[in-house]
């Protein structure tokens, strides 16, 4: 497989709310390389999200998944997502994104979401999602919409690089 070009923040395709993807495409053998791309994209550089937008695909797309001490997120396609919160509650918690690498930010989330979307071969889903997965989910679908992390932060005190999370802020969180 390939390995795409991740665009970073001030590119215009992470500004752009992208269409509904045609069903009819989804079985089509490029689309389903684009799938398998952006999961190796993902894989490569460490994410476990990706958007069709950061691969500069004007899709409504996404790919996600990860495998952690505390967390697992079992690799997923979410076509044309619908994202609607359960409940009222919001957590507030790093975020990070592959097209501003090398930053990190505490942002609020609904801690609890109901997904309906398309899977890989075009069948209709539904499912819930709450903590980390449900987080992973509501960033990438925000790429959708042209909106960055950044975007949902309430404040950007918390805005650091890596580095100075892993020195500083890492500790304290656990």
């Amino acid at each position: 497989m390939s390995i795409l070009k991740v665009a970073r923040m001030g590119h215009p395709v992470l500004r752009q709310a992208t269409p509904l993807v045609d069903p009819s495409e989804i079985s089509k053998p490029e689309f389903q390389r684009l799938i398998d791309n952006m999961f190796d994209t993902m894989l490569e550089y460490e994410g476990i999200g990706l958007a069709a937008p950061q691969v500069h695909e004007g899709i409504r797309m996404f790919v996600a998944g990860v495998a952690g001490p505390d967390t697992v997120l079992s690799p997923i396609v979410i076509i044309n997502p619908e994202i609607e919160p359960i409940g009222t509650r919001i957590d507030e918690d790093w975020e990070g994104c592959l097209s501003i690498p090398d930053v990190r930010g505490r942002v609020p989330r609904a801690a609890e979401i109901r997904v309906r979307a398309l899977d890989r071969k075009g069948q209709q889903q539904t499912m819930t999602a709450n903590g980390f997965p449900a987080r992973v989910m509501q960033h990438e679908t925000d790429h959708l919409d042209g909106v960055l992390f950044l975007d949902r932060m309430k404040s950007f005190e918390s805005l650091t690089f890596i580095e100075e999370y892993g020195r500083y802020w890492e500790k304290s969180d656990s």
